[in-house]
């Protein structure tokens, strides 16, 4: 792992829990501008710059990118976000309902996402890709950071562990209960030099703002006479933790419609394929379970794991993709089919009742998280997971520290 110090932005402490912002991709238009209300130091007039726009703006319009940048350098103006005169590396400590995670926040060399040693278990989509590649051009910045897992390491513990004890930069609880605290690592070379023994990271979230950064890196190395791929365009901002220290939320589904099918054909299919328990709990507790919402009751469908698939084809998610979804339900291709959505596992089982109950879908599903040894198993296989398999919780925060490329 090739890991450096950088000259972050970051808000000052008095201000530091306004500019801070959840990810860009886990509110839509309306919740950004809801959050960001009355709030001009929000993050999110950077990160979903259409909320300053009228309602009708296309998100992928010139105007919403152009505003992001004028965005960003009206919080550098204004003092809302101030450069660190030299660079630095610090660590990230998220505590969600007693459980802590820490991390260390860096910028990795978009040369080792290319060579894999960064790895990925998504495919990305071009629409988001092409967003963010956008984004990061126009902003000359990485100010979401990449969520990486590192396999555990006692040196880099140690060096964590130490750097806790000094005073922090940042400490505050945000609105949804999450605790974050950020320290400034004092000694960057004895980190740097552990991370060299460090053979490989995986992508836990954020594989289109890695492609992205991979991308612009790429095509201002074309464009650069004599480029060394030591510039700074070709680091992207990152945090890395031990996969020991994380937990995956389930990525539940909803389906709009049937598929043609009566209420009673639609339960015999279902009969066909899954052992079904009625009035089942709606949140499976082991593997090889789905919790399904139908007509206003919750069933248990359940099978047997079959060991000779690969580690992708015996993931839950693909179970029920490829026994139900694909050939009962006709979703064909849940990337781009417009009648399955998922619904991260933070919002709770009466999230998915609610979507059946107001006809937003007619059937939802329930799903047993994926593990960090799953997905880091699959990604060394070289092999994909199927789309929104996996939900981290607590999500980092934009705007904490932001990462320019020159």
């Amino acid at each position: 792992m090739r890991i450096k110090p950088f000259k972050a932005w970051r808000p000052p402490a008095d201000l530091v829990s306004r500019v801070a912002s959840l990810p860009y991709d886990v509110v839509d238009t309306h919740e950004a501008r809801r959050l960001a209300e009355g709030n001009p130091s929000c993050f999110f007039h950077v990160s979903r710059a259409e909320i300053d726009l009228p309602d009708s703006t296309d998100v992928h319009s010139d105007m919403v990118y152009n505003k992001a940048a004028e965005s960003f350098r009206h919080l550098q103006t204004s003092g809302s976000l101030k450069q660190d005169a030299e660079p630095a590396l610090y660590i990230y400590r998220l505590i969600r309902n007693g459980q802590a995670q820490h991390g260390l926040v860096t910028v990795c060399h978009t040369g080792d996402y290319e060579d894999d040693v960064i790895r990925k278990h998504e495919k990305t989509r071009k629409v988001p890709e092409d967003d963010r590649t956008r984004h990061i051009a126009a902003t000359n910045s990485h100010s979401g950071p990449v969520f990486l897992a590192y396999r555990d390491s006692a040196e880099v513990d140690r060096l964590v562990a130490d750097t806790e004890k000094t005073s922090a930069l940042y400490d505050f609880t945000a609105s949804d209960g999450v605790q974050h605290t950020v320290w400034r690592v004092a000694d960057p070379k004895a980190m740097v030099a552990a991370f060299q023994r460090i053979p490989l990271a995986y992508i836990a979230d954020g594989h289109h703002r890695a492609a992205a950064a991979a991308r612009v890196a790429r095509e201002r190395r074309a464009a650069k006479a004599g480029a060394t791929g030591d510039e700074e365009f070709n680091w992207f901002l990152a945090v890395l933790f031990p996969a020991g220290q994380l937990r995956i939320l389930p990525y539940n589904r909803c389906v709009k419609d049937l598929n043609g099918l009566t209420d009673e054909q639609f339960l015999a299919e279902v009969k066909k394929v899954f052992r079904v328990t009625e009035s089942a709990e709606p949140s499976p507790t082991a593997p090889a379970n789905v919790g399904m919402y139908f007509k206003g009751r919750w069933y248990g469908l359940s099978w047997n794991a079959d060991p000779k698939a690969d580690a992708t084809a015996r993931l839950d998610v693909s179970v029920l993709q490829d026994r139900l979804l694909a050939p009962v339900l006709g979703i064909d291709d849940p990337r781009k089919n417009p009648r399955v959505e998922f619904v991260g596992g933070i919002r709770g089982t009466g999230e998915l009742e609610q979507r059946v109950k107001s006809g937003r879908a007619a059937v939802a599903f329930s799903m047993y998280p994926t593990t960090v040894d799953q997905l880091m198993a699959i990604s060394d296989a070289g092999q994909t997971m199927p789309p929104k398999s996996t939900w981290f919780e607590p999500k980092l925060r934009d705007g904490l520290l932001i990462h320019t490329l020159d």
